[in-house]
């Protein structure tokens, strides 16, 4: 190894990876704060828009429930639920409204069997493992001298980078549902769109920087142990 498990220069690659995430984070929050101060003219709620983009759609076996948290909003497409955080749920703002109707965005990709989000759903166990047994494998192939464990630990973590590659059309694509949704189904005005569009675009930043951060960190773990690859 040529440098130190805790203590080597690669340890950049970490820090501007933990920087862009924070960085990331701390832009969608202050975005959502500032249009979640911006009341919708039609005064609907993010509940009361999920329900009506859901109907709009077609979409009748995609339950909408309430969860804790901020910004924790999800759809799961294997419970077929999709559950809007405090922030969201019973909020009136174009902030709010933008977040329900992007998670109605993946209930019409799941609808629509759109293949991007069926793959994420396929590699999530893949990827789950992989992260878990990654460091693992690495160490004791280090421990062992054997290049072959090394090589599989730096694959199976591989298959986190592989999952927020794959996450981020996903993602861009329900926002672009969701803000043509809410343009021709009239949930917000016309100079209420633009602000939401801003929400979406900050959320998906930090798709972008966790695809990012995941692709250092697989740098840095073959600039580590790559040097045993080679002996």
């Amino acid at each position: 190894m040529p440098y130190g498990m805790f203590f080597d220069p690669t340890y950049i690659l970490i820090i501007l990876g933990m920087a862009l995430s924070m960085a990331a984070s701390a832009y969608v929050n202050s975005t959502f704060r500032k249009y979640d101060k911006v009341r919708s003219q039609n005064n609907v709620t993010g509940t009361q828009a999920a329900q009506f983009i859901l109907q709009n759609q077609q979409i009748h076996n995609v339950g909408v429930q309430g969860i804790a948290g901020n910004l924790t909003d999800n759809y799961n497409s294997g419970t077929k639920v999709l559950s809007l955080s405090q922030a969201t749920a019973q909020s009136t703002s174009v902030a709010a409204i933008g977040v329900a109707a992007h998670e109605c965005g993946h209930a019409v990709q799941d609808a629509q069997s759109y293949f991007p989000l069926r793959l994420r759903a396929a590699i999530v166990p893949v990827a789950n493992i992989g992260s878990s047994i990654s460091i693992p494998l690495i160490l004791i192939g280090v421990l062992l001298q054997g290049p072959v464990l090394i090589n599989l630990g730096i694959i199976a973590f591989a298959m986190a980078l592989v999952f927020q590659l794959v996450t981020l059309p996903v993602e861009f694509d329900a926002s672009r549902r969701a803000l043509n949704i809410l343009s021709e189904g009239g949930l917000l005005t016309e100079a209420e769109v633009p602000m939401a569009r801003k929400v979406l675009t900050a959320a998906a930043l930090t798709y972008v920087a966790a695809a990012v951060s995941t692709f250092l960190q697989l740098l840095r773990l073959v600039l580590l142990f790559g040097n045993n690859n080679r002996d």
